[in-house]
């Protein structure tokens, strides 16, 4: 291998921003990040639609926004009916070029939207629906949703949830859309693999992507990627896509099936677990082991 250069060394490389810096995300928040990746792979042609979510502060006021591509804000529960009439009407117009993106958080997606987002995924529309998943309705308060985990702290389960997250990525692939995925912007090179993929089918694709929040899930800003990162090799948070019928394990996933850190590694980082009890860790491990016996089975087809 050749020296490198001396007028390279130290150098920091600048690369191209696709989602503007200073907009008003919390400190630690993915969210910026995860469109910067989403968006370099979409390119300059993408209309998003952003229902009512943390993303609709970050998108900036009448003084300007971070985003270099159009935004169409949606009430909570039409993004994706929105976006579906936002495609037919380009369509119309002879713009078969333009890809449009629904851009929505897990309360909008798993909650309030999924009337409309399984309607969408029915009819086969040729949209990419994107759910940023960071388990509660943060923007509002941190209130719980039907994706909050677990025994996890919201302010409206301040003793802890008692019910089990929505397994939404699951749901999705039963409407045997094309393209299902799960992502995490802890593993950046496979959330922007997939983004691509996605980009070059026709018909519904879905990617549910694991945003942690440092606020809502009560972790100091420097840990959001070490938390996504724990997500994923505790079992956790699986990354697989679907790709017409036929599933697979990407990423480090693929080395999962048979060894993965214990779940209390990736809670132990989260205050709104610290009220877990030895049982309810021990619950959540049987849960994560007894999902990754289903994936075993999915994995065989």
């Amino acid at each position: 291998m050749s020296e490198i250069p001396e007028y390279i060394k130290n150098k920091r490389v600048i690369r191209e921003q696709h989602f503007y810096r200073g907009n008003a995300a919390c400190p630690g928040c993915p969210i910026p990040k995860e469109l910067d990746l989403l968006l370099e792979v979409m390119g300059k042609k993408t209309v998003l639609v952003v229902p009512a979510s943390c993303t609709t502060v970050i998108m900036g006021d009448e003084r300007g926004s971070p985003s270099p591509v159009p935004v169409v804000h949606s009430p909570f529960a039409g993004a994706a009916a929105i976006a579906s009439g936002l495609w037919r009407q380009l369509r119309m117009r002879g713009d078969t070029d333009a890809q449009v993106v629904v851009w929505a958080g897990d309360g909008a997606t798993g909650d309030i939207g999924f009337s409309a987002l399984s309607g969408a995924a029915e009819r086969n529309e040729n949209i990419l629906y994107v759910c940023y998943d960071n388990e509660a309705f943060m923007n509002t308060g941190i209130q719980r949703s039907a994706l909050t985990p677990y025994g996890a702290w919201t302010t409206t389960t301040p003793a802890g949830k008692r019910e089990f997250k929505k397994p939404l990525p699951f749901i999705m692939m039963e409407h045997k859309i094309p393209y299902v995925a799960t992502a995490s912007i802890a593993y950046p090179f496979d959330y922007q693999e997939k983004v691509k993929k996605a980009k070059g089918i026709q018909g519904f694709r879905y990617i549910h992507l694991l945003s942690p929040c440092p606020p809502g899930w009560r972790f100091d800003s420097k840990y959001t990627i070490e938390v996504a990162k724990l997500a994923v090799e505790t079992g956790v948070w699986p990354l697989f896509e679907v790709i017409n019928g036929e599933f697979r394990l990407t990423s480090v996933s693929k080395t999962l099936l048979e060894k993965r850190k214990p779940v209390i590694e990736y809670l132990k980082l989260q205050g709104r677990f610290a009220k877990l009890s030895e049982e309810d860790i021990k619950v959540i491990q049987e849960a994560v082991d007894e999902m990754w016996e289903y994936i075993k089975q999915l994995v065989k087809k």
